[in-house]
This record gives structure tokens, sequence and C-alpha cells, in this order.
């Protein structure tokens, strides 16, 4: 089997890729939403693609992982990885996940990632409403992720001399400073008044920022303890951020007993490095259309098993391919695993062009893994009208 074209369009708001071979099996990926830039970025590695056999995953691998970088721009070389293993499974007759090792899990856990509800406001009643929503939600998760403090603008606007450094617009969270005593009160009875809906039923993590100084986030870290936080995630580094800063990691891990998580920008194992030897964090969350792909997923699953730290996948953007390709390697992740972040169908029409996934999709926090050969899903006839000028030929 041969890859004879690489093609890619963007649906809605998610950069989709289908890889052609002359045996007629194509492969799907799916990048995370808003990259709708894209598309020149995976057309790059085309030439190095053409006339390989896309079977051999981890060779066609080695020819492109190397020439990419940090979310956003791993993500081109990770959608390329989802849509071999999709045409490698179809090719076998069996669900990528017996191509990763087979099975621990008949179902995978999730939690809320892109189940939300808009925020009314930054106070402790705002948060402790949405948290209400939250509880309510048809899927019945048994964790739930919610934004503070840097991860996002909502208490920086909304809270008077939050921080002593000067609001930044522009890029994804941009803020980064020392807090004030009324910033680090405030997210303190925030975060109290979203467990006292909660209560032990649910659990409860937090995404941080990223933007913390070391010192603030220790203190924060250590106030939590008593309220049991699944963790506490990207307060030094995270999202949109090329590098790690391990030792500072490692100096807010060793102060608190609540868990420290990171890993969602990351790309590739050999960044992982320092995080898991210097055992800086917790908990790691790389996403499969980031880090270089489910295998790199799993590879890195593998690795922070070893040195005892836990696994919740990111993937709240990932849309529905990304979606079956979390599931898939869910299915196979070892005992660190604690839930992946559910990405849904942005927008809403996503659910009528694609065949495959079960209905509903999950059920109290959980999904069923699928069968089907390859990820399991695919377009259907409907999706045509979706294709924006100029990619009309996509699915031809």
């Amino acid at each position: 089997m041969k890859i004879t074209d690489l093609k890619c369009t963007v649906i809605g708001r998610n950069p989709v890729i289908r890889i052609l071979t002359d045996e007629g099996i194509y492969g799907l990926g799916q990048a995370e939403a808003a990259k709708t830039y894209l598309k020149p970025h995976v057309m790059f590695y085309k030439s190095y693609l053409m006339g390989e056999d896309p079977t051999d995953v981890e060779r066609v691998m080695l020819k492109i992982r190397r020439m990419g970088s940090f979310k956003p721009w791993g993500a081109a070389v990770s959608s390329i990885e989802m849509a071999l293993w999709d045409i490698a499974g179809k090719a076998a007759g069996v669900p990528v996940y017996k191509l990763l090792g087979g099975k621990v899990r008949d179902t995978v856990r999730v939690y809320n990632g892109a189940v939300r509800f808009k925020m009314r406001g930054a106070e402790p009643e705002h948060y402790a409403e949405n948290m209400a929503r939250m509880k309510a939600s048809p899927e019945n998760f048994g964790l739930i992720k919610q934004g503070i403090a840097f991860h996002g603008t909502h208490m920086i606007d909304a809270v008077p001399d939050f921080s002593y450094a000067n609001k930044q617009g522009g890029a994804p969270h941009p803020n980064r400073g020392p807090l004030t005593e009324r910033g680090l009160k405030h997210i303190i009875a925030c975060v109290e008044a979203m467990k006292d809906v909660l209560g032990d039923e649910v659990g409860l993590a937090l995404d941080c920022g990223p933007g913390f100084m070391v010192p603030d986030a220790i203190r924060l870290a250590k106030a939590l303890e008593p309220l049991n936080i699944a963790w506490l995630e990207d307060m030094i580094t995270g999202d949109y951020t090329p590098y790690v800063m391990a030792d500072l990691y490692r100096e807010v891990t060793r102060s608190t007993s609540t868990p420290i998580h990171t890993g969602e920008q990351i790309y590739l194992r050999q960044n992982f490095r320092e995080l898991f030897e210097k055992k800086a964090i917790n908990i790691v969350g790389p996403d499969p259309a980031d880090v270089g792909g489910i295998a790199e997923l799993k590879w890195v699953a593998e690795y922070a098993d070893l040195h005892g730290i836990l696994m919740a996948p990111h993937g709240t953007g990932d849309g529905l391919i990304g979606l079956a390709a979390l599931v898939q390697v869910g299915a196979t992740l070892p005992y660190n695993y604690i839930g992946f972040e559910y990405p849904t169908g942005d927008p809403a029409w996503w659910y009528d062009i694609i065949n495959g996934l079960p209905d509903p999709i999950v059920k109290d926090s959980h999904i069923e893994v699928w069968n089907t050969p390859g990820l399991g899903v695919d377009f259907n006839e409907k999706a045509r009208q979706y294709l924006p000028e100029g990619d009309e030929d996509f699915f031809d």
C-alpha cells in the first residue's frame, strides 16, 4: 500500500486531513479548533509522505516528527499520525486500540472539557451557579474542570487589583504576574464556593494559567489542600507556552499535597523527560492533537507511569475525529490513567456529518470503546455542504 495524496481543509473551525492510498483506503485526522491557519503547515509534509506505506506508521513519522514543535506547531504532525493509524486499522480490519497493544479497559472515563456553560460573572456565587449547571449535565461527569485566575480574563477584569502586573491582551492567556492578597483570596473563595456545590460526589480540577509566579502557586496550592482538589493545571507554564520550566514546577510540587498538572502544549516524548525524571509534577496532560499523535501520547503515558505520575490527557478542542482518537488510545493506557478532556462537535452540526459515534456518547462520565476498524468514525454525504470554497474535492 502506498500514500497517493494528502488533503487538508477546515470544516467549521477544525482543520481536517485526509490521507489517500492506492488501495482505496483513506485515513482521517483532525486538529484542535481555532487552528484555521494550519492548512499550509499540514501540506508542507506532503512530499515526505508520498509513496510511503501508511501502515508503517513509525517509519513515516520518523521522516516528519522532528519538523514540528510545541503547541500549536505540532498539530500538523499529530493529525497526520492520527490518519496513518486510521488507515492501518482499516487495512488490518481492527480498531486502532488493537494495534496499540489492546484494551486495558472497555470504557474510558472523561471529564467535562468542552461541555461548558457561560459564566455570568467572576464572583464566588457565579462559580457556584456554574458548577450546579455542570453537575446537572446529562453526561453525569465524575470530574469537572474549571478555569480560574490567569486562565481566561474573567477574574483579571472583574477583580480590582487582582495582580500587581499590568493586564495584557493579545495571544491566548497572555497575563502573568504576582497576585495581590485580594486576588489570592478571591481565587480561594471561588474554589470554596464550587466545592460547596460539588461536595465529594464530583471531583474538581482547576485550570489556573499559565501565569503564576512560584510563591503564589505554592500559597494557592497549600491553601486548597483541605479541599482535595483533583489538580491545579498549568500554573507556571502551559497552553501556548513553548517551554516547560521543570525546576519551577518541582519547587511547587514539593511544597504541597495538592496535585500539580501540566503538559498540554508539550510536543514529543523527549520534552517530558525533565518533568518526569525530576518528579516535577504529579499529573501530565498531553493532547494527542499536539504531542505528536496517539502513539506518542501512549508512549508518554507509559513513561509517566514508570515515574509514578498520573495521566489526564487534554483534548477539549480536538473535535469528533479527535474524540475517536482519544477513545482508542485511552482504552490502551496504563493504570495511571484518570480520564481525558471531552471534546465536542463545534458547531453542533458536526454531529450530523459524522457517523460511527455512540448515542449518547457519554454515559455516567464514561464512553464505551467501539470496535469499528481504524478510528471508527467517518464523514457522511452531508459533510460536503460545509466544505470551504476551493476545497470542494476534499472527499473525492
